[in-house]
């Protein structure tokens, strides 16, 4: 396809400039998708709405503006909340306060959530094998993983390169070529052979693993991830809008990267762990908070990138170390949710960035996090 209308959007460009900006916010027009259901609304206050007047940024020799940073990130929404008031809102690209956004790999942190409300009911158990689940799984690379190496990206299995294209075409985010089939993610997920890996290592990112989680979750349950994720996190966080999530031509969820919701959404969930709210088992934020293994991120493959911080990633979210301490969650193309329990500080943001990975994006959403943290505390 040549046209560079964004409404040309489909599934072999949607995740590329210019079309990546129309379909982020459209995902239902290019693949099936379940809703989770939103309750009552949490009311966001408004709080002085000229918090940030006056930011500038020192990067790279220059000074730049929050407007320039938020151009340069490719932004398409941002929520600022200090003790859980609005200071800060901001969209483009499209993008409106009840949109929908993908949120991509910060997917993860909320299916981490999630878990912590069924290890807390007793429905699952995080110290358990992948097997005592899905026994379906014995035979493969999977055999002896336990839930918390999935959640933590510990497990031993690395997909080869014809793998890989197999779980994207499983995915359903791939177009499928002339003679290729899926039959969905769980049926690919079961048919991985292979010796069992080498569990329990340095961190490594296979998004397979939560993929895995997301089939365990509907498996110990019995019930459908978006029925879950609608009753235990949309619901009490109090989601304004109803959120989604993409399915699989076998109606399986992307539990690694397909939750969509609304910026403002995205903020509550940040804001209930600032609260502490019982949504969350206290002691499952906590365990997240200051459980993981820095040793497992230091040998890992993404050290590097983070510039020999003292990090730890845990049940599908990143953990900074430094004073004050900063959970994370992240996703390719620049969606992010900063929050900062120590001084009750959330930053929401969702990018429509040409490239997944974009070192120099990710190190200016970082700064401007901490430049925003420290308008809001001076």
């Amino acid at each position: 396809m040549t046209s560079t209308d964004e409404t040309g959007a489909d599934l072999s460009n949607w995740r590329d400039s210019p079309f990546n900006r129309w379909a982020f916010r459209n995902i239902d027009a290019l693949m099936p998708t379940a809703p989770i259901w939103a309750g009552s609304a949490w009311d966001l206050p408004e709080a002085d709405p000229g918090a940030l007047d006056g930011f500038a940024l020192k990067a790279g020799g220059q000074t730049l503006s929050l407007e320039t940073v938020l151009a340069a990130t490719a932004t398409d929404g941002m929520v600022v909340l200090k003790d859980g008031r609005l200071v800060f809102e901001t969209y483009a690209n499209g993008l409106g306060a009840h949109d929908r956004h993908i949120l991509m790999s910060a997917t993860k942190s909320v299916v981490g959530l999630l878990v912590g409300v069924l290890v807390e009911q007793k429905v699952l158990d995080v110290a358990a094998r992948v097997t005592d689940y899905l026994p379906e799984m014995k035979d493969g690379p999977y055999a002896g993983a336990t839930l918390r190496q999935l959640l933590d990206m510990r497990t031993g299995v690395r997909l080869t390169v014809e793998q890989q294209h197999a779980y994207g075409l499983a995915s359903g985010w791939e177009r499928l070529a002339p003679g290729e089939t899926t039959q969905g993610l769980q049926a690919f997920l079961a048919g991985l052979q292979g010796p069992p890996g080498e569990h329990g290592g340095p961190f490594a990112y296979v998004s397979a693993n939560t993929d895995l989680m997301g089939w365990i979750i509907e498996r110990a349950s019995g019930r459908a991830f978006s029925d879950l994720a609608s009753e235990l996190l949309w619901t009490p966080a109090g989601a304004e809008d109803d959120g989604a999530i993409t399915l699989d031509v076998a109606g399986a969820p992307r539990t690694t990267g397909g939750i969509c919701a609304t910026v403002r959404d995205f903020a509550r969930l940040g804001q209930r762990i600032v609260e502490g709210d019982p949504m969350v088992p206290p002691g499952w934020v906590e365990d997240i908070a200051t459980g993981g293994d820095t040793e497992a991120w230091r040998q890992g493959e993404f050290a590097r990138a983070f510039g020999g911080m003292t990090m730890r990633y845990r049940s599908g979210w990143y953990v900074i170390d430094d004073a004050p301490q900063v959970l994370f969650a992240m996703g390719i193309h620049g969606q992010n949710l900063f929050v900062d329990r120590a001084n009750r500080i959330v930053v929401a943001k969702v990018s429509s960035l040409h490239d997944a990975i974009d070192g120099r994006a990710i190190g200016l959403n970082h700064m401007m996090f901490n430049e925003v943290r420290r308008m809001l505390l001076s």
